[in-house]
């Protein structure tokens, strides 16, 4: 049976932030994710924050959604159906809303837009946030759908 490889994480890193950096990378830069991230929790405690990995952690878990819309076709017709989010996909869209909002920023460096996303995302403000306020509302707006998830593809 084949071991499992041991994951390295640096000193002061949780998974939640290796994952954001992961995530973030473009083009196997992972050295220039990794420092966009330290300078963005450098701004962050720069600003009068104590714990900045607080606010990333608080600002995911702001930003994570519980239910989201799929498209179904049933009889001839495509349906909007409201399914619960699993976990590890809950997590993956929230980081990737939060990097999307900071990157459809303009003006300012990559840290900086970081720094401001989380902080609006932990105060439940910012465009990461709105869009799990979206996609919240799209499902209770076609609730009327759900009973359509019993249908396998």
């Amino acid at each position: 049976m084949a071991q499992k490889k041991a994951q390295h994480i640096p000193a002061g890193s949780s998974e939640w932030q290796e994952k954001f950096i992961n995530c973030m990378m473009q083009r196997g830069k992972k050295s220039v994710s990794r420092t966009i991230f330290a300078d963005a929790m450098k701004i962050l405690r720069d600003q009068g924050v104590k714990n900045p990995e607080e606010i990333f952690e608080k600002a995911i878990r702001n930003v994570i959604p519980n239910m989201e819309v799929r498209a179904r076709r049933v009889g001839g017709s495509v349906y909007q159906i409201p399914v619960e989010v699993k976990p590890k996909r809950q997590l993956a869209l929230s980081m990737r809303w939060i990097i999307g909002a900071c990157r459809g920023k303009k003006g300012k460096s990559m840290a900086e837009k970081l720094a401001q996303e989380l902080t609006d995302a932990s105060n439940e403000s910012g465009n990461a946030y709105k869009k799990r306020e979206d996609v919240h509302r799209m499902a209770a707006a076609n609730k009327a759908f759900a009973h359509f998830a019993r249908y396998n593809r």
